[in-house]
């Protein structure tokens, strides 16, 4: 499965309510930490196939559930466990790092 796409509309739908857990990235198209790690989110969602999902929130389109979060710089990382928010980092890292942090978090 690659990421999903989720809007300021989707969001409860697709993460909150998910019954998996969801790592969510804040990004955004001019974001070249966000470029970086894009790759490497792709993998792990194919990767992690039905154990969890990852969404993507593009915070210039979807201001609402960025400013809800918090989220002050990107790219923003959290996960989500039966709707809750269990674990966050900030900024861009290898797809080693963020694998041994989602396998630390669920």
């Amino acid at each position: 499965m690659a990421t999903v796409p989720v809007t300021d509309a989707t969001f409860d739908e697709e993460v909150k309510n998910s019954d998996i857990p969801v790592v969510v990235d804040f990004w955004a198209e001019w974001c070249g930490p966000c470029k970086q790690i894009g790759p490497a989110l792709e993998e792990l969602a194919a990767e992690y196939e039905g154990k969890i999902k990852v969404a993507k929130v593009d915070v210039d389109q979807n201001p609402n559930t960025a400013a809800a979060m918090g989220v002050r710089g990107i790219p923003a990382l959290f996960i989500f466990k039966d709707g809750q928010v269990i674990s966050n980092r900030a900024g861009a890292a290898p797809k080693a790092s963020l694998q041994s942090w989602i396998n630390e978090s669920i």
